[in-house]
């Protein structure tokens, strides 16, 4: 099970199973999926929500998982720390992404750079040494939340979703930037 973790203004925790209401809410919105994978697709129901709700509470933790990003209590968005699956296979690749997905009514007020920066940290103290994000080329509001977190660009990888994704990277603050050996613990 993935812990609790909060910043200044956020709670990070869990799905819960009623709040099948508020993913759908959320993953309903074209303009929230468009950049999700290769074959983007809203949910269409709360079925499909509860669905992605428990597919979410099966993550092992303590350290990958998928966490509701909450606001005064309220459900706003998804930040997520699990292993980027291989292009092709779908198979989990030794490389852990973090990850975003914010309701458009909460977008530009440095939310998914909040909670993004909260699980580098966890990832950090949970021993990972390098941290992916993938973006869509085209979701520059993604990538510029990449660089304010101080993730480099990497340029484009096939590698994962079986799209073509703009591709950053960091590296914990104790660990030699740039060290490709500290990869496989990634």
């Amino acid at each position: 099970m993935i812990e609790n973790l909060a910043t200044e203004r956020l709670t990070l925790r869990p799905w819960q199973p009623d709040e099948a209401a508020a993913v759908l809410d959320l993953y309903s919105r074209w303009e929230v999926m468009r950049y999700l994978g290769a074959h983007p697709q809203v949910l269409a129901g709360l079925d499909q929500a509860e669905a992605k709700i428990a597919g979410w509470l099966a993550y092992p933790g303590p350290l990958h998982g998928v966490w509701a990003i909450r606001l005064d209590g309220r459900p706003i968005g998804t930040a997520l720390l699990k292993l980027l699956p291989h292009s092709g296979s779908g198979e989990p690749s030794e490389h852990t992404e973090v990850g975003w997905h914010l309701h458009p009514d909460f977008w530009g007020h440095g939310y998914a750079t909040e909670a993004a920066d909260r699980l580098l940290t966890h990832a950090w103290s949970h021993g990972l040494s390098r941290v992916l994000a993938v973006t869509y080329p085209q979701n520059q509001a993604s990538q510029a939340v990449c660089l304010r977190l101080g993730m480099t660009p990497l340029g484009l990888t096939e590698d994962y979703y079986d799209v073509t994704s703009s591709l950053f990277e960091i590296f914990a603050p104790d660990s030699p930037s740039g060290d490709k050996s500290s990869s496989s613990q990634a």
